[in-house]
């Protein structure tokens, strides 16, 4: 099986206790089916390869027969992203008819606008996506609630070796390829660069590039670097002559969630045991990530998942799943991004962030 490429400042496989810390126990928690505690709000998750055990409070519920039809539900998401795994492994498994739903995926791999308002509009009733995509365009207003954080890791800034690079403050003059100019790739290591000291606008420079274009970039010699999320850039990261500059799980984002769950306003106000259930079903398909990365990279290949399974289990070992924060432990990250965007340019500098986080929150599962 090949490995994951080595991961300068990310986690090691065996994480701190801290971040393995067990939920609060307490009457809520106990009344979750993932074991959701209200206290820090994070659902527990071991670290990658540890046995997946945590106890009762934490295990999902037994299965039990949905009492009459299933309920369908339309899902949005992106069917080239591995880190949305736990979509199809749900499916695949059941956990979705456990639940009481027929999932059906809706494929967006266009804009995020166009995904929001197909979900604001009710097109489609929830989908998955990147906090860092997501955050701006739910400023403007959309209809739409983030329910849970889904799991970390995913994006990665690789340098040409050739090209010195080995941090983030070796970037400042340099050309950066990116995808597009309002990718998470961007926001986040424009992040990382404002954090450096480095002005995220004048510093460097973005090229954009067709995505499956960016290493060729690199190798011209036209970028010194490029900014993009798996499988691509683990996929280049096993080319020698690329090396691995930072990624979303680097120093202090190492517990900060990546993709998040969201579900259309009007759902969750007319039928909020719908929005519940599916936001359930998705994060016990997380947890199932974290326990049989095989099988959910199995899933994923199904649906046109480029790669082979060995590569993409890989690829999910290197991320974290089953991590998945939610009540007052993801609106302080939703709000902690919120500020870092605001550094940047993204977010209006007038927005109150602890207030914006409260308002594209939903809790759905108290």
């Amino acid at each position: 099986m090949t490995e994951a490429p080595s991961r300068p400042g990310s986690p090691s496989s065996d994480p701190s206790p801290s971040r393995r810390r067990l939920l609060q126990v307490g009457a809520a928690a106990a009344a979750l089916p993932l074991g959701l505690g209200m206290g820090t709000g994070r659902a527990w998750a071991p670290g990658p390869g540890a046995p997946f055990d945590p106890g009762p409070l934490c295990r999902p519920a037994a299965a039990e027969a949905p009492a009459g039809p299933l309920r369908t539900v339309k899902l949005a998401w992106n069917a080239t992203a591995i880190c949305t795994a736990a979509a199809p492994l749900a499916k695949e498994q059941g956990i979705f008819a456990r639940h009481g739903l027929d999932v059906e995926f809706v494929n967006f791999g266009g804009s995020t606008e166009a995904l929001l308002e197909a979900i604001a509009t009710g097109k489609a009733d929830a989908g998955i996506g990147m906090a860092l995509r997501w955050l701006k365009p739910l400023e403007q207003g959309f209809d739409v609630k983030i329910t849970a954080g889904l799991h970390g890791g995913c994006l990665r800034l690789l340098s040409a070796k050739s090209s010195g690079i080995a941090d983030i403050a070796g970037l400042k003059g340099k050309t950066i390829a990116i995808s597009d100019q309002a990718s998470p790739a961007k926001n986040f290591f424009g992040l990382l660069l404002a954090k450096a000291g480095i002005d995220p606008e004048s510093g460097v420079e973005w090229r954009q590039y067709p995505a499956d274009l960016l290493n060729l970039a690199v190798e011209k010699g036209e970028a010194q670097a490029l900014a993009d999320s798996d499988p691509r850039t683990w996929i280049w990261l096993k080319d020698p002559r690329f090396t691995e500059v930072a990624t979303n799980l680097s120093g202090e984002f190492a517990t900060r969630t990546c993709c998040v769950v969201a579900a259309r306003g009007s759902l969750i106000r007319n039928d909020r045991a719908v929005a519940r259930a599916l936001t359930r079903a998705i994060l016990e398909g997380g947890h199932a990530v974290h326990r049989d990365p095989e099988a959910a990279a199995r899933a994923f290949s199904g649906y046109g998942g480029k790669g082979s399974i060995a590569d993409l289990a890989a690829m999910l070992r290197s991320q974290q799943h089953g991590d998945s924060p939610v009540g007052g432990d993801l609106k302080q990250q939703l709000a902690l991004y919120g500020d870092e965007l605001k550094q940047v340019n993204v977010l209006r500098r007038s927005t109150d962030t602890a207030k914006f986080a409260e308002r594209i929150y939903a809790d759905v599962l108290s």
